[in-house]
């Protein structure tokens, strides 16, 4: 019997994805002889998990949910890692390689309201955890402040429905995999929203080296590529949490469209555009579009 240890947040829907590649692993590695594969979850409370107070940009951004998650892979407490896409660092350490994405869920955002409530009060806040969120809802909603958020998604829930804030703006996938998709009161389409690179997609992380035979078949080859296309124009931004940067692909056959926003620090202003090609080409069309609006943007076009 091989013995699997997954590393993994220790929030609730962090053990709930992470139980989804476990319940993976187990049923497509049973084998009629008792040699298969038994999977256990190890959590822990990733700094980012601790410091709750400041914004991420603040504090050193996306690497502080994977740090000790990355320490457990590295020391061997754990053979995996299960991340949300959007929360890894665009540079990934060549021992710990990402190994597979699942199926992406719902990627768009969405706008939450106290329970009971069927529209944003004018009087309370937004709440929202990124930079990236914050400067689009100025467009959608231009009379209102919008506040951060930090907190897992319980967490965030108490605090809307205590009368903190007037809505909340989150990912509908962690809130459909947790079963709270009756919360939801608005969905936002990419074109008013879009969403954060990777967002809606696992990702598993694990030692070079090793074996991994075990995922076998896990991959999902669309969300490889689209999420691939996303990292490679935010690399290339240098864009993570201080930086409000987002990108969004979309894959259909051997074609890849590509929609991206780049926001200027020198000069306040944001730019969205897309591009399209070969889904084999999917980094460097990431790149191409990442290359193209940083360029427009400066020039103030």
């Amino acid at each position: 019997m091989t013995k699997v240890i997954i590393g993994s947040r220790e929030s609730k829907l962090a053990v709930l994805q992470s139980e989804m590649v476990k319940s993976y692993i187990e049923q497509n590695n049973k084998a009629n002889n008792g040699s298969g594969v038994s999977v256990d979850i190890l959590t822990m409370k990733t700094t980012g998990d601790i410091i709750l107070d400041r914004t991420l940009d603040k504090v050193g951004g996306k690497g502080l949910f994977v740090k000790e998650l990355d320490r457990a892979l590295m020391d061997g407490r754990s053979n995996l890692s299960v991340h949300s896409l959007k929360d890894m660092p665009m540079e990934v350490p060549e021992e710990l390689p990402l190994l597979a994405f699942s199926k992406r869920e719902d990627p768009r955002d969405v706008l939450v309201l106290p329970e009971g409530v069927a529209e944003p009060d004018p009087e309370k806040p937004l709440g929202c955890s990124s930079l990236r969120r914050t400067l689009q809802l100025k467009k959608l909603y231009p009379d209102m402040e919008v506040k951060s958020i930090r907190g897992n998604l319980q967490t965030r829930l108490r605090k809307l429905d205590s009368g903190e804030y007037s809505g909340l703006i989150l990912a509908a996938a962690g809130l459909k995999r947790l079963g709270l998709e009756q919360r939801i009161n608005r969905y936002f389409t990419p074109d008013e929203m879009l969403p954060a690179a990777g967002q809606g997609i696992l990702a598993v992380q694990g030692r070079k080296d090793q074996d991994y035979s075990y995922l076998d078949g896990y991959c999902d080859r669309d969300a490889w590529i689209a999420g691939s296309a996303e990292r490679a124009y935010v690399k290339y931004l240098d864009g993570g949490c201080s930086s409000p940067v987002a990108a969004f692909a979309e894959v259909n056959g051997e074609e890849i469209f590509i929609r991206g926003l780049y926001y200027s620090e020198a000069t306040g202003k944001w730019i969205t555009g897309q591009i399209k090609g070969a889904a084999q080409e999917c980094e460097k069309l990431g790149i191409a579009l990442a290359k193209q609006l940083k360029e427009d943007c400066e020039r103030g076009e």
